[in-house]
């Protein structure tokens, strides 16, 4: 019992000790604004990978095309990944306001087998375009009108060789879309934190730009296709070992790109055990380490809850441990919620963190040993 406390009270010590860091990280992270008189000069090309999003496709488009970033510095390129609708034909009708649609399947070679259709579909649009600055973003995703033109400025004004800008969620406050806003917000207070702090580096390809020439001096995803997800942050880790001092962080919210929620719970566990798949590849032992902290805190969180079942000693150790992680991640939370506007969901925070410590060991376990299905194929 006095090793199960001593662990306790180590492993708390320690997160509540991160929490607090990301706190102050969040809050050193300058917000950014394009200057008054700024005058755009990079020419910009958007790909837009998409499979199956005949539902989303055209929001997505609508949004990018209403950008204030000058027509004829800008290009779309939609690349369809074997889509089973009509996400190809929805496409194809924009195609008098300028948007291309590659299909992936004509660049693949014939009889070789794919196991990162995501990463080959943005290396198929981004050899088939001609910006200096590629910006990717997802099908389900809608952007603001400033999105291009704030992008842009960051990346001239600190000469950038990749840019990561945040990513929100659309949430109808129903229970499910209440708990992934409030965990995405979580990650995004992360990323910006953690690129403030250079306490590990951390993006989303939903909302992600980088210099062409630097995509072509990493050899683009050469070496990390035999992981289907990573496109992002694998492509920053390649991009990190060759000038750790170019990568930009991007804190606007009129830069924030909005996607959406996942439709169900085993939806939600699919795509978060997906992201955690890549875990094993990162190659930054600071991000490693504060991974495996995150990860036993929350498992330790869920033995003491199961022990305390069994034996009343176990019910104060894990009480005091669930508190103490609900009100200091309540207290990094509430900078990040009132920056993206939405201080309402810290109402169903401490109700929901029971859920979250679940969710947590459960996504991060399959991430190393399960498969997961998405978009309809399975992967390992």
């Amino acid at each position: 019992m006095t090793a199960i406390l001593l662990l306790s009270v180590l492993l708390t010590v320690l997160y509540v000790s991160l929490m607090l860091l990301y706190r102050k990280g969040w809050q050193q992270q300058p917000e950014f604004s394009v200057p008054a008189l700024y005058i755009p000069s990079t020419r910009i090309s958007v790909i837009v990978p998409a499979r199956n999003e005949q539902d989303n496709i055209g929001a997505c488009l609508d949004s990018i095309l209403a950008q204030t970033y000058p027509s004829y510095l800008f290009e779309v390129i939609v690349v369809d990944d074997h889509s089973e609708d009509s996400t190809a034909p929805i496409v194809a009708e924009y195609a008098d306001r300028g948007v291309r649609c590659i299909r992936l399947s004509d660049y693949l070679p014939m009889g070789k087998a794919v196991n990162a259709y995501k990463k080959m579909a943005l290396a198929t649009g981004i050899a088939q375009s001609n910006g200096a600055l590629v910006v990717t973003t997802d099908a389900d995703c809608t952007v603001p009108n400033a999105w291009l033109m704030h992008i842009a400025a960051i990346f001239e004004q600190r000469d950038a060789m990749m840019v990561v800008a945040p990513v929100i969620y659309k949430s109808r406050r129903k229970v499910l879309e209440i708990f992934q806003l409030i965990d995405f917000m979580s990650m995004q207070g992360i990323t910006g934190a953690a690129h403030a702090l250079k306490l590990g580096n951390m993006s989303n390809g939903a909302n992600l730009a980088f210099r062409r020439s630097a995509f072509e001096q990493v050899r683009g995803y050469e070496g990390i296709l035999d992981l289907a997800s990573g496109d992002d942050f694998l492509l920053m880790m390649k991009m990190n070992d060759v000038a750790p001092d170019k990568i930009a962080y991007l804190k606007s919210v009129n830069a924030a790109v909005t996607t959406l929620p996942q439709p169900t719970w085993w939806a939600l566990l699919q795509q978060r055990i997906r992201w955690a798949s890549k875990s094993g590849k990162y190659k930054d032992h600071r991000l490693t380490a504060i991974l495996v902290l995150v990860y036993f805190f929350n498992l330790l969180v869920a033995i003491l809850a199961v022990g305390s079942l069994f034996h009343p000693a176990f019910v104060f150790i894990c009480y005091s441990a669930f508190a103490i992680k609900t009100a200091v991640e309540f207290w990094f939370l509430r900078p990040v919620t009132r920056f993206f506007h939405t201080d309402w969901v810290l109402i169903w925070f401490p109700l929901l963190q029971p859920l979250h410590v679940i969710y947590i060991v459960l996504a991060g376990f399959l991430g190393f040993v399960g498969k997961y299905q998405w978009k309809g194929r399975t992967v390992k």
